[in-house]
């Protein structure tokens, strides 16, 4: 099993970066690979509808450490842990988000660092302005 750190650099603030991406009704506008509706909360969990159908997700508790660490449940039960983080950079903010291969094949890796990139590339435009 493999991983893939995707990351991109925010000319912005980590505070900032970190306040943006971690609050729910922001996932839709950057985060299409997981949501592409608006997010509903039971309890500490998140449902969105999005590319994998309804899933239910449970982010790290708000921090000071830039972690934005999340476990995605599919509508088949398969609970995926996401890490990701919003870090100091010279340039701002690094964001990096782990992908990690687990019974994907080496082309659906890649694929789905791609979709991440997408992703983060789409966070750093609604930040950056």
């Amino acid at each position: 099993m493999e991983s893939r750190h995707v990351s991109v650099v925010v000319h912005r603030p980590p505070d900032e970066v970190y306040a943006f991406a971690a609050e729910p009704d922001n996932l839709a506008r950057w985060a299409a690979g997981l949501a592409s509706s608006e997010v509903t909360r039971e309890g500490d969990a998140l449902v969105v509808a999005g590319p994998m159908g309804e899933v239910r997700v449970v982010f790290a508790e708000r921090n000071a450490y830039g972690v934005l660490d999340h476990a995605v449940t599919t509508p088949d039960g398969t609970t995926t842990y996401n890490p990701l983080r919003a870090v100091p950079h010279p340039d701002g903010t690094e964001v990096v988000f782990s992908v990690r291969q687990l019974a994907m094949t080496d082309e659906e890796l890649e694929r789905d660092a791609g979709l991440v990139r997408a992703d983060l590339e789409r966070l750093r435009e609604l930040l950056e302005g």
